[in-house]
């Protein structure tokens, strides 16, 4: 059977005989009970066990049940507390519930009565507890709006983004230049718990190797020639939240075992200064070929594999053509907005024929330089650079089509002797020129 959460109910009472008889039907109804004499013991017995619902008396020696009301309130904001008042007093329970009481009793109260109104205190601990639960989703949901991508190979990419956002674990995304490491990096901090925290990047390969340690760790006033002031190292910076290390292929070999220890002890030394701890989640990336700069001797083995712990590599461009044309529509609508411009069918085929080594950032440059020469509402294949009708053009001047099921090499042969012998108006001397035959 499927486990059934205890609805745990506290009630303080000075009315011995109440006291029963409202515990004894609370029981039957299936809640569990916690039962008090007066103000105090309630108080002591509410910070033991914490019930989701108290009930209590206004009218009781001691503690008053406002106070307790007042006491719960402040310690647990969530509890939801139910007051008891003689049917003369309700304007007694009317205060109470200005001061955070969710409902009242009005003495003599009937069975029915009693479980009605617990029962819908624990539905509104249910909807709250289903509304945190929706914010909590909401707020850790991860933003892809800047990512665009239908290809199978991106949503694989997606899906394992959404999976390990939520986690801790330390992810190195791999990737051709202009991809979308960081992008992809920024997705997962803010679907983590760490979103409200800092986001810092630093790119490992764009600082001189004799920087780069001062830049991650920090350094203090005096620590070498040109050290004037105290330097916050990039760690600090993001304690709490999240560094991106971008490039870190790229990272000098001498450094990699310090940034190894800080990873495995979480702990910082700032050159010429004391070892402090810090809290961050590391994503790296990289445009290498890191298992072969292991093999070369160029990347610690042992660092690969504590930044590797999810590794996510993002394809080229070149292997999710069918993307290019949303690429192409998104960054059309962010450069302009004002004055739509649409690509005509032809130079959609040049660009889609291109293979892009620039990957996105090349395509995005393109888009962005197409709008700002204004060629009009619609974009031809002449407006284009010449390097992009080329690879169509290429693209399409084949010597033979081969048919998708397949075709002999003898066939093919025969093909391209019949096509150079028509070329050369059936001259076999010089068709053979043509071919190269010796």
């Amino acid at each position: 059977m499927p486990h059934t959460p205890s609805r745990k109910v506290l009630l303080i009472d000075d009315d011995a005989s109440l006291r029963r008889v409202t515990e004894y039907s609370l029981h039957s109804a299936g809640f569990q009970v916690l039962s008090a004499v007066d103000g105090k013991q309630g108080l002591a017995s509410f910070r033991a066990d914490y019930p989701q619902v108290v009930i209590t008396d206004i009218q009781m020696p001691g503690l008053s049940g406002y106070e307790v009301l007042q006491q719960i309130k402040a310690e647990r904001p969530e509890t939801v507390v139910i007051v008891i008042t003689a049917y003369s007093s309700v304007e007694k329970a009317v205060e109470a519930m200005k001061q955070g009481a969710y409902d009242y009793l009005a003495k003599p109260f009937s069975r029915d009565e009693l479980v009605m109104v617990v029962e819908k205190a624990f539905n509104l601990l249910g909807l709250q507890e289903e509304n945190q639960r929706l914010r909590d989703q909401l707020e850790h949901h991860v933003d892809f709006s800047h990512m665009v991508g239908n290809s199978d190979a991106m949503q694989k990419v997606f899906d394992v983004v959404r999976k390990v956002a939520p986690t801790e674990a330390g992810v190195l995304i791999t990737g051709e230049s202009g991809t979308g490491k960081e992008l992809i990096a920024r997705a997962i901090h803010q679907g983590g718990g760490r979103s409200k925290e800092p986001f810092v990047a630093i790119n490992c390969a764009a600082i001189p190797a004799n920087l780069l340690e001062s830049e991650l760790f920090g350094h203090v006033r005096g620590a070498f020639t040109d050290a004037v002031r105290d330097r916050t190292g990039k760690f600090e910076q993001a304690d709490g939240g999240t560094l991106f290390l971008d490039e870190v292929g790229e990272m000098p070999l001498e450094l990699q075992p310090k940034l190894l220890r800080v990873l495995q002890e979480m702990e910082v030394e700032p050159i010429g200064g004391k070892v402090r701890s810090v809290d961050v989640r590391i994503i790296a990336a990289t445009n290498q070929d890191v298992e072969l700069a292991i093999e070369e001797g160029r990347f610690r083995e042992d660092l690969y594999y504590r930044l590797a712990i999810i590794p996510i590599e993002l394809p080229p461009l070149r292997e999710r053509p069918d993307d290019i044309p949303l690429l192409i529509e998104y960054f059309l609508k962010r450069y302009c907005a004002e004055a739509p411009v649409s690509v005509s069918p032809a130079a959609f085929e040049c660009l889609k024929a291109y293979l892009w080594p620039g990957n996105v950032r090349e395509l995005q440059n393109a888009v962005e330089r197409l709008v700002v020469l204004n060629h009009g509402d619609v974009v031809e294949p002449q407006h284009l650079p010449a390097k992009f009708c080329a690879a169509s053009v290429a693209k399409r001047s084949r010597v033979v089509e081969l048919p998708p099921e397949g075709y002999s090499l003898e066939a093919l042969e025969r093909e391209v002797v019949i096509q150079a012998l028509e070329r050369n108006d059936w001259n076999q001397t010089r068709a053979a020129d043509f071919l190269q035959i010796p």
